[in-house]
């Protein structure tokens, strides 16, 4: 499901299924999120934290904060692309994002999420650094914030 564009970070691809689509015929809230993880183990296995790794090592990252936008509605049947941004990386924490397109990851997106990770030794029940192969792969692909990005909830006026 996924393919290496030029940069090295994977495209995740997913087809809307029926039992994703809420009572308003729209992909449900859920299921966005359920996407944008498929897609953050799309980039753990390039970044070489793969379920090989994971059994290995006892290691993997671990979401400790995210923010997800929800920008338009997407339909029954939809073809969804998932591109993904690495932000930041050092010893032991990855901030990275991704974006959601109905069809080709271009135009506007109709929803994000920013992810705020750890590296986390699950026996040891805290944070280790990462591997320094994977730790230089996400600095390799590192780009910029979007305008977007670090932005909180807006208050109600």
């Amino acid at each position: 499901m996924t393919a290496h564009p030029t940069g090295g970070l994977p495209l995740f691809h997913q087809t809307v299924q029926d039992d994703w689509i809420d009572y308003n015929g729209h992909l449900s809230e859920a299921y966005y999120v359920l996407v944008f993880g498929f897609a953050t183990d799309a980039l753990m296995d390039a970044a070489g934290l793969d379920a090989a790794y994971r059994d290995r090592t006892g290691c993997s990252l671990y979401t400790v904060e995210a923010h997800v936008r929800y920008l338009h509605e997407v339909a029954r049947g939809s073809e969804l692309t998932v591109r993904t941004t690495v932000l930041g990386v050092d010893s032991k924490k990855l901030r990275l994002l991704h974006e959601m397109f109905a069809g080709p990851p271009s135009g506007t997106p109709v929803a994000t999420e920013e992810l705020f990770t750890l590296h986390v030794d699950r026996s040891a029940g805290r944070a280790a650094p990462l591997p320094d192969a994977s730790r230089a792969y996400f600095a390799g692909v590192l780009a910029p914030a979007p305008p977007w990005a670090g932005q909180g909830i807006r208050a109600v006026q």
